[in-house]
């Protein structure tokens, strides 16, 4: 086939006007998604029309089904709009043009006719009390024309086609930032390139740390002060560079693409909840990489139940310090971190949130043969299967000391209200990393499809594995778009925690289906220790297990919906 023709074919396959349908397309889920919402809060809210914390729990099926469902809406809804700014300056060609419809026609598809939330659960419009909106829905021309016409043989093979040429760029699809965050990207791109995706494996195989050059050299590049204001030294740049710096790092290796998460929520925590004194002393050593913090809130048998915790901090009769008392786990690393935000009660006579404190808890930094150097704190090395790199360990406190000065904002039981103040940043970094472990995941399969010959061609050439390929770009499309969305509600200082949390959802599950089809990629070797794609695999899967497990996120997420959120 000469060049010509192959553009005629691959021309023949867009959808026309596909712009102003997709904008058509929006507006008609917007009424399918009112009518399940409406359906939703019936069954959901009690009779003063907030959430029924009983009825959520008897119906989390519905529940977490009409998170997904907002949140594929959502999703479609910024894919839309990124194509229209693409198309009004003339930067919506054919990659961005065929991934969009297939995206869509999918979506709509699954909406339709089932989301997977995840292996083994679907939610359904009749599970939803939403059938015959969804009936109706499928009736609407843009609609099925997207569900026919936008994801077919034709159109997923003019797309494979573009697919080779994106491994010498950072995505398959122009991803609309401005120059400002592709020179940043750029940067980081190239500093993963030469100093971490070819060791990655090998610290991975043999969970080994991050070698203290890598991290001394991501401080340099402002990787630990990147949000923090440029009067403490940082370089005051927003969520939005914040994602692309973790997207870039985790495409290389998820362990330093989330070492700045640390320094990311301790930062926020001292600037949202510190004195004027604490933000000084603090901030411009975690922004110069002076010092590694690391976040201790989970407790053994609490996991999301914050609430809960039983690790308690009391006053000496002196007043100068705290002795902190109990057990955590999952914290990530410890050994070499030099600051602990640290939750504990203060108020032993309180079993929920009101008595809960957050510490700015000072430690020595360890090694592998002296992991915690410091009286009254002990602990074990928990091994993971993935996420290696920093280390799991679960730690011990017997009257561990604390500076009373070093109690974040000096006012004992806002603990909680300050961590909460930090999770919509978290959840939006998380999703960056999740893009990054799925444009990872699609990167490799793909070397590996043009690369592997069997029956005397490579087996990109076979649809089945083509398609896989694709389906990554074209879902990558829609949470690339959904995390910078959130990303710069943030930056605009709008309330985000519906937007993070949905990127934050779809995000691991996207990641996580790009490891897994990698992996079915690579065939028997994908299932070879050798291969980095094995790694890749267990690396994605704590996606949707921590900063909010899948379920619990669904459940957020679907709370905010029926309280009126938008």
């Amino acid at each position: 086939m000469d060049g010509e023709s192959a553009v005629t074919d691959r021309q023949d396959v867009m959808i026309e006007g596909l712009v102003p349908a997709l904008a058509e397309a929006v507006r008609a889920l917007d009424t399918y998604t009112a009518a399940a919402l409406s359906g939703a809060r019936a069954q959901l809210a009690g009779a003063d029309g907030k959430p029924d914390r009983a009825a959520f729990e008897r119906h989390q099926h519905l529940a977490h089904g009409l998170s997904w469902l907002v949140t594929y809406v959502e999703t479609l809804r910024q894919v839309a709009e990124w194509a229209g700014r693409l198309d009004a300056d003339g930067k919506f060609g054919e990659a961005e043009a065929l991934l969009s419809q297939i995206l869509f026609g999918e979506y709509c598809a699954q909406i339709i006719g089932g989301i997977p939330m995840n292996q083994g659960e679907t939610i359904r419009p009749h599970e939803l009390d939403s059938l015959e909106a969804a009936d109706k829905l499928f009736a609407e021309p843009v609609i099925r024309k997207l569900i026919t016409s936008g994801k077919t043989p034709a159109s997923l093979a003019a797309a494979a086609r573009l697919l080779p040429d994106s491994l010498t760029r950072h995505s398959v699809e122009n991803t609309g930032l401005d120059e400002t965050m592709e020179m940043v990207r750029d940067q980081f791109a190239k500093f993963a390139a030469d100093r971490i995706k070819p060791h990655a494996h090998g610290w991975h195989l043999r969970n080994d740390y991050i070698p203290m050059d890598v991290v001394d050299a991501m401080s340099e590049l402002g990787v630990f002060g990147l949000t923090i204001p440029e009067e403490f030294g940082g370089l005051g740049m927003g969520k939005t560079a914040m994602c692309v710096v973790t997207e870039e790092l985790s495409r290389g290796y998820i362990g330093t693409g989330s070492l700045g998460t640390r320094s990311e929520i301790a930062a926020e925590l001292i600037l949202i909840g510190g004195t004027a004194d604490q933000k000084s002393q603090w901030l411009p050593k975690i922004a110069s990489g002076e010092i590694l913090p690391t976040a201790v809130f989970t407790e053994p048998n609490t996991g999301s139940d914050l609430g809960s915790l039983r690790t308690r901090a009391v006053k000496d009769e002196d007043g100068a310090q705290y002795s902190i008392t109990g057990n955590k786990t999952w914290i990530t690393h410890p050994v070499r971190a030099d600051l602990m935000t640290l939750l504990a009660r203060t108020n032993p006579a309180t079993n929920n949130f009101s008595g809960l404190s957050m510490f700015l808890a000072e430690k020595p930094r360890g090694d592998d043969a002296n992991p915690f150097p410091a009286e009254g704190m002990t602990g074990g090395e928990i091994e993971v299967l993935g996420y290696r790199g920093m280390k799991e360990f679960e730690i011990g406190f017997d009257n561990f000391k604390v500076k009373s000065e070093n109690l974040l904002g000096g006012v004992e039981g806002q603990g909680f209200k300050q961590l909460m103040a930090t999770f919509e940043s978290a959840r939006i970094q998380t999703a960056a990393r999740a893009v990054g472990v799925g444009q990872n995941a699609l990167e490799v399969g793909l070397r590996y499809a043009l690369d592997r010959q069997q029956f005397g061609q490579a087996i990109f050439n076979f649809p089945r594995v083509a398609n896989k390929l694709v389906m990554m770009a074209a879902e990558l499309v829609g949470v690339r778009q959904l995390t910078y969305y959130s990303a710069r509600q943030k930056d605009d200082g709008k309330r985000c925690d519906l937007e993070a949390g949905m990127a934050k959802l779809l995000a691991a599950r996207v990641a996580w289906a790009a490891a897994d089809n990698a992996v079915q990629i690579h065939g028997g070797n994908g299932f070879a220790l050798e291969y980095p794609v094995s790694r890749i695999l267990q690396d994605a899967r704590i996606l949707n297990i921590f900063e909010g497990a899948g379920e619990v996120q669904a459940m957020v997420i679907a709370r905010r919906l029926v309280e009126g959120g938008n």
